[in-house]
């Protein structure tokens, strides 16, 4: 019987290794049918505001009118998005920022090559019904609390604010219900007493008068207030390496989100949402146009990354994240990002 499983852990083990020797090999940016550089983006979420770029992009026409033939694939959750990008199934990931610093602390090397906004574009939503007993993090004690996924960056966020409150990651019960309706029913049936949501999910509890915003995270005044600073969040982000290997294609994404992000700030909410596929309504058009009203300032102007809010995210994970906290003071943020894409984007437009 030893005999056996020993076998059957190597033969395992040569499956797992010829699968990380494909994946490696599919991180190459080949041409596709059309002839164009073919891009897989996995995006942490299609239809959530925070990810808005990610789509828009493809619907103006920007990243057809840089040659490139991008491939949009939709993961819930930002932990899984960033596990595709490390198996090699995509180039790049439409995610937070977060995840570059968390995979340097595993030895990882992530970089955002496009800042889409420096705040997270979340909320912390508690139940209606529990919302006397819980209005801050200091409440967290006991509770369950959702998140799209363990590891997620709704998991790094609940653990900061808990952690501001005098709460440890041990002392509450986080709970993955994903976004959406799933986060919904949850709450609804009271698997979870509060959780961290985006637009439009924020907008449908509010609306229904289901929940009440207890953090608000999509401006500059409340992410402020809830972490001490800036939290640059939804990025473009990708492997080092590939972006050493392709800078060319780098620069045509850099500098179709740096049109897109010009476009958002130039248009209005009912402008972007007839933009957007219809199924992002979720059958309520006016109620999306609300989210949007109420999400659309979070995003920057011109791409960049700010380099203080870059500090201050190192310093959020380094005290709330335990794979952090250890290595925070080995961690290079100037490995993290980069502005040199979308500097040249820029300097392109301005020709």
């Amino acid at each position: 019987m030893r005999l056996k499983r020993t076998v059957g852990v190597v033969a395992a083990l040569a499956v797992t290794l010829a699968g990380v020797t494909a994946c490696r090999d599919s991180r190459e940016i080949a041409l596709g049918t059309t002839g164009k550089p073919h891009i897989k983006i996995m995006v942490g979420g299609l239809s959530k505001v925070i990810y808005l770029p990610g789509q828009l992009a493809q619907q103006i026409g920007a990243y057809q009118r840089q040659g490139l033939d991008v491939e949009l694939f939709d993961q819930p959750s930002g932990a899984n998005a960033e596990t595709s990008l490390l198996a090699g199934e995509v180039q790049a990931v439409v995610g937070f920022y977060d995840h570059t610093i968390d995979l340097q602390a595993k030895e990882q090397c992530i970089e955002s090559v496009v800042q889409f906004a420096n705040v997270p574009g979340e909320a912390e939503m508690v139940a209606t019904a529990k919302a006397g007993e819980v209005k801050s993090g200091a409440d967290f004690k006991g509770r369950n609390l959702g998140v799209t996924s363990l590891g997620s960056s709704t998991d790094f966020l609940t653990k900061a604010l808990a952690l501001r409150g005098g709460v440890t990651s041990k002392e509450y019960t986080p709970v993955k219900v994903g976004a959406g309706q799933t986060f919904i029913s949850a709450m609804n049936q009271g698997s979870i007493d509060a959780g961290m949501t985006t637009d439009p999910t924020i907008a449908q509890l509010t609306n229904t008068g289901q929940a009440k915003v207890l953090y608000d995270m999509r401006t500059v005044e409340g992410t402020k207030a809830a972490l001490g600073g800036l939290y640059p969040a939804s990025s473009l982000y990708m492997g080092c390496e590939i972006v050493k290997r392709y800078p060319d294609i780098v620069q045509k994404l850099a500098n179709a989100y740096v049109e897109t992000l010009k476009w958002i700030s130039s248009h209005t909410p009912e402008q972007v949402a007839a933009m957007m596929p219809p199924s992002f309504a979720g059958g309520d058009k006016a109620l999306y146009v609300k989210s949007l009203r109420d999400s659309l300032p979070m995003f920057t102007k011109d791409g960049r990354m700010d380099p203080a809010g870059a500090q201050n995210v190192l310093k959020v994970l380094g005290e709330s994240s335990s794979n952090v906290k250890p290595k925070k003071d080995k961690i290079d943020l100037s490995k993290t990002y980069t502005t040199q894409f979308v500097d040249a984007a820029h300097a392109q437009a301005q020709q």
